[in-house]
């Protein structure tokens, strides 16, 4: 089950990142985090950025309102998506449709 937590400027949650892949799309869960498979190579932040897109593309934010906030040169990732509590509620629920929960 995905975890998304609190954060004073929105919810957390983590991904799990599959770089170089054949096309990127959200594969739904691996273990607690959401598995991502992006097309970019994971240089100079490259997947990163490709993440980062997905994601925002998917739940409807804009990329500047997401951050990769640890995790930056792995495959597993923290992200943060800064929201107000509003808004808050309808990404977890996003999330969850994505996650297949």
């Amino acid at each position: 089950m995905l975890t998304i937590q609190d954060h004073p400027n929105g919810i957390s949650f983590h991904i799990r990142v599959q770089p170089k892949s054949s096309c990127s799309r959200i594969e739904g869960m691996q273990g607690d985090a959401l598995k991502l498979r992006v097309s970019a190579p994971p240089v100079a932040g490259a997947a990163n950025k490709a993440c980062i897109g997905l994601l925002a593309e998917a739940l409807g934010v804009a990329k500047s309102s997401i951050e990769v906030a640890s995790g930056q040169s792995g495959r597993s990732k923290k992200i943060l998506i800064r929201c107000n509590p509003a808004a808050a509620s309808r990404l977890r629920q996003s999330l969850c449709e994505l996650a297949g929960v």
